[in-house]
């Protein structure tokens, strides 16, 4: 008696929805419909009408119904910035950033060439200490790295563990950020630090525009710096900005003008002014709900401000620094070993507050802090904690900062929505080239207008079977155009 044949087995439901949407007959529409998320972990999807209307008259030329679409639905990307929730998008976002702070170093995008001769510094600066934490440094020369907390005596804190650390620790240690000791460490002060951190940016610009003064009255100009930064966490969870700072001269005819400043004044000066603003500005918070308390905000002593020009050679290019730059706009607290990537509930901040690690105590100071007190009543002082302290609470998961990762001056450079709205013209001139050279009807960009009529009807692919397809056409996309990159740089 033969042994029977081993029945094959059942794919699947994936692999059966992967396979009946790859072997449809409108894959091609499909993928062409989809491309236009290039591969978003978690598209928008919207139903309703696109009219095409005329600009003179008003007249509606065309109307298209999303349940002639594929899906029935109209597909758009998230633009989340940040690369943990969707690397697809945030790769876009850092591609513009890319370009938004290049354009302020060379030119380009809008900005004439000649800032390139402009006096510009990179300047980095940090928080204050709150406690000691296990560093890591290297040696720039040697790259041999140091002992993280050296002594010749073993000192103790108050609370007896000891401040020393002889250990040199690796890159990727887990105990880097962390304090020696988590009772000595002012937990409250690194959150509060964490929200006031844009208005300490703030203050510290308007510092230096005043400092401005002298060289104009010297030089009988008028000056304005302006500015592209990131804002970065350090592993023990704080921020700290870089920023590329250069200088302007002000046309009293026409303010929104690009001009080169005065020969004699030179970067060297830049980077004297900067320093001098950073050190010399702070402030202190507001009092906390009627205790009198308040915190001092103020920078901290490792403040490096460097000349473009005296960046180095090589590989230390505007490119590179601006890339340098760019890649810090789609992080969020991953440095740090925080996995949130949306605001908390009293659920979870109860979840993640733990008293025994560094993390836990600073959720639950930026959540407890942000909890508005009882005795607040009127509507003004609603309002006051809302605007203050009250922040806190709302960006717990960010550790009590609420501000941008990417920010620039107005005259800095080009815009996000510019280099947005930029992408889609490109797109449309794209198509309708394609339709006319399949010869369908096209309308004119410059005579009609694409009005939208759309709701929400939800979010994400309908099957992972769908974002499977959509991100490898999205990749294979990438790297075709990464590919006519570079051929065209070879040539």
């Amino acid at each position: 008696m033969t042994a029977a044949a081993p029945t094959p087995a059942l794919r699947s439901g994936h692999e059966r929805t992967l396979l009946r949407r790859a072997g449809s007959p409108g894959l091609g529409r499909w993928l062409a419909h989809t491309a236009s998320t290039r591969g978003c972990v978690r598209p928008v999807r919207l139903t309703g009408s696109v009219h095409t209307v005329e600009r003179a008259t008003g007249r509606v030329v065309e109307t298209r119904h999303t349940h002639t679409m594929p899906d029935g639905v109209l597909y758009a990307p998230c633009g989340d910035r940040r690369a943990s929730v969707c690397p697809p998008c945030a790769e876009t976002y850092r591609a513009d950033t890319f370009q938004l702070i290049k354009a302020g170093l060379v030119g380009g995008k809008g900005v004439p060439a000649s800032v390139s001769a402009h006096p510009a510094v990179f300047a980095t600066a940090t928080a204050p200490s709150f406690g000691p934490v296990h560093t890591r440094v290297a040696n720039r020369t040697t790259g041999k790295v140091r002992p993280c907390h050296m002594r010749r005596d073993i000192r103790r804190c108050p609370h007896g563990k000891p401040l020393v650390c002889t250990q040199r620790h690796t890159e990727h240690a887990p105990c880097l950020g962390r304090p020696l000791c988590l009772d000595c460490y002012d937990h409250a002060h690194h959150v509060v630090w964490n929200g006031w951190a844009g208005e300490l940016w703030r203050r510290t610009m308007i510092a230096l525009a005043r400092s401005l003064r002298p060289l104009e009255r010297r030089h009988g100009v008028k000056l304005r710096v302006s500015y592209g930064k990131v804002a970065e966490y350090q592993r023990r969870g704080v921020v700290h900005f870089h920023a590329l700072l250069r200088l302007d001269q002000i046309d009293p005819a026409d303010p929104d003008a690009i001009l080169p400043p005065p020969a004699e004044i030179t970067a060297d000066h830049l980077a004297e002014l900067v320093a001098a603003a950073v050190a010399n500005t702070g402030f202190r918070t507001p009092d906390y709900a009627d205790t009198g308390h308040s915190w001092p905000i103020h920078w901290g002593p490792q403040l490096d401000v460097r000349p473009v020009a005296h960046l180095g050679t090589g590989e230390i290019t505007p490119e590179a620094v601006a890339g340098y730059l760019a890649k810090y706009a789609t992080k969020a607290t991953e440095p740090t070993g925080l996995p949130l990537t949306g605001r908390m509930t009293a659920e979870t901040a109860e979840y993640y507050s733990d008293g025994d690690t560094h993390l836990g105590r600073l959720v639950a100071y930026a959540w407890q802090l942000g909890a508005r007190p009882r005795e607040y009543t009127t509507d003004q002082q609603k309002r006051d904690w809302h605007d203050t302290y009250g922040r806190l609470r709302r960006w717990t998961h960010m550790l009590g900062f609420g501000g941008h990762f990417a920010t620039k001056s107005r005259r800095y450079s080009t815009t996000h929505k510019a280099l947005r709205a930029a992408r889609r013209t490109w797109r449309r001139t794209q198509q309708a080239e394609w339709r006319a050279r399949h010869g369908l009807d096209h309308h004119d960009e410059e005579t009609t207008l694409i009005v939208c009529d759309l709701t929400l009807a939800g979010i994400g692919w309908p099957t992972t079977a769908d974002a499977q397809l959509a991100a490898g056409a999205a990749a294979r996309a990438r790297e075709h155009r990464q590919r006519i990159k570079e051929e065209r740089a070879t040539a």
